[in-house]
């Protein structure tokens, strides 16, 4: 008979036990990591499968961090802008009680009110999201606006927004104080002409209900009006109404009123014996009223003016400034400003594009959202121009004029601050919501679609404990039997056999 090899047949069984060996290993590993390869040959077939699906889970996961950082930025964005709508609110109501005093005591608290809330503006348009400006448009890396000091006192040669508003104030009042208006008489009429500027009150009509008295004008360039009492004698409460224009687009109407009293009262004038004692209590009712209204209407239109100009201004626009050289008084016309002689206060990226499109961010495959904003937007700098304007003007509690002035400047400055028609705060906080929105759902999305993904690959990818542990226990045991035959044949020798 034949004896087939033993040696053979033991080494035969130890190549099973390495085999065995090292699906044990491997079922140990799908235990311990929930994976069924370690590597993509190990899934077979499902290898394309399976690449596909974790360049899609990853590409959400890089979706979501952008829209992480987008929403963190929108948010302090919104609370910088909800901070703005307070401190207009706060502004507002410095002036209404300004308005309330009977001194200039109220002007000058509603003075430092600007002063404070504009310092607060400004650093809130220089907020940063890490090492990012939030409302600097592409120039991420630059803050948006200047700072206080240099806004309102300058730097250096380059003037502020306080000179500039000297310079104009100057400009529009003229050497005595008449708005550049030349008022004089002859005979038994009173003229009013305008000097040849683009300063000062403009004649835009005058009217009267004077028992024949005529009215004139205004005509010519400069122009020119008149109004002659010749005719006869006014009769008291009899009234003449000149309109003028003002330097911020506004118009201001001063009714003098015939009186018999002597003196006259506020706004009025005595009626004479003859036309030209008329004509004389008319022309100095007249300019002293005119003086009144430069004083107050006037300089608050003036420093409207003014301020218009310096906040309209960026690095590709220069800030329009009076022309020719201090004094004043006699400056006929504006002249561009530059960047070397004058503060340029927004110092972010400048563009013709919308605001919002300055940030743009892909939070999804086919979607994109802007969020972007520059702080002379509108809205930013018609809030900055006017706390900055109402904290510039400085108003004297022993000024004549000073209850007058602060009226008319809050009057103004409270009508462009809720200027109908122009855009609003508000509305940047609603461009940033429907931002927002998009990001929420997006990331929602992302959320539905990683977790079906997830679900997919984990039946590819992942194992079940049960079925691997029953397979360990499978395995362990045609091991032990193994090993048991292998250690039966060790001892096995011809001798042993033959027996």
């Amino acid at each position: 008979m034949s004896v087939s090899s033993i040696g053979a047949q033991s080494a035969l069984i130890m190549q099973q036990l390495v085999q065995m060996r090292s699906q044990f290993d491997d079922l140990q590993r799908q235990l311990g990591t929930g994976q069924k390869s370690a590597t993509y040959a190990g899934l077979g077939i499902n290898r394309g499968v399976t690449v596909s699906l974790n360049a899609q889970l990853s590409a959400i996961s890089g979706y979501d961090n952008t829209i992480d950082n987008v929403m963190a930025r929108i948010n302090l964005m919104n609370t910088a802008l909800g901070n703005m709508i307070d401190i207009t609110t706060t502004v507002k109501s410095a002036m209404v009680q300004a308005n309330g005093v009977s001194n200039g005591s109220g002007a000058l608290v509603a003075q430092q009110t600007g002063q404070s809330s504009l310092d607060q503006l400004l650093a809130l348009l220089n907020a940063q999201a890490g090492d990012r400006y939030l409302f600097s448009g592409r120039a991420t890396n630059t803050p948006a606006v200047e700072t206080l000091d240099h806004i309102m006192n300058g730097d250096g040669a380059r003037a502020g927004l306080k000179q500039l508003i000297f310079e104009r104030n100057q400009a529009d009042l003229g050497i005595d104080g008449l708005g550049r208006l030349t008022i004089g008489g002859s005979g038994n009429s009173v003229q009013v002409d305008e000097q040849a500027t683009s300063f000062g009150l403009k004649l835009a009509s005058i009217t009267s209900t004077v028992t024949g008295a005529t009215v004139s004008g205004p005509t010519g360039s400069p122009a020119s009006e008149s109004i002659d009492f010749s005719a006869a004698a006014p009769n008291p409460g009899e009234t003449v109404t000149l309109r003028f224009n003002l330097p911020d687009g506004t118009s201001e109407n001063l009714t003098l009123t015939a009186t018999t009293d002597s003196p006259p009262g506020s706004n009025e004038f005595t009626i004479g014996t003859t036309p030209g004692q008329t004509a004389s209590s008319f022309q100095t009712a007249l300019t002293t009223a005119v003086g009144k209204l430069a004083g107050t209407s006037l300089t608050a239109a003036s420093a409207i003016a003014a301020s218009s100009d310096f906040f309209n201004a960026d690095a590709n626009n220069p800030p329009q400034r009076v022309g020719g050289s201090s004094p004043f008084y006699a400056a006929t016309g504006m002249v561009a400003g530059t960047a070397a002689n004058t503060v340029i206060w927004y110092t972010g990226e400048t563009g013709t594009d919308p605001a919002r499109s300055t940030a743009t961010a892909k939070i999804d495959q086919s979607l994109s959202v802007s969020y972007g904003a520059r702080a002379n937007e509108d809205a930013l700098r018609t809030l900055v121009q006017n706390v900055a304007t109402l904290a510039a003007v400085t108003i004297s509690p022993t000024d004549p004029n000073g209850v007058g002035l602060s009226s008319e400047l809050d009057q103004r400055l409270t009508a462009n601050l809720g200027a109908p028609g122009t855009q609003t705060v508000t509305d940047i906080e609603s461009d940033l919501a429907s931002a927002q929105t998009s990001l929420k759902a997006a990331k929602d999305r992302h959320q539905q679609a990683n977790s079906t993904l997830s679900d997919f690959l984990q039946q590819i990818e992942g194992v079940s404990n049960e079925d691997v542990g029953a397979q360990l226990l499978t395995l362990q045991t045609r091991m032990q039997a193994s090993m048991q035959v292998t250690s039966m044949l060790s001892q096995l020798s011809l001798v042993n056999f033959l027996k």
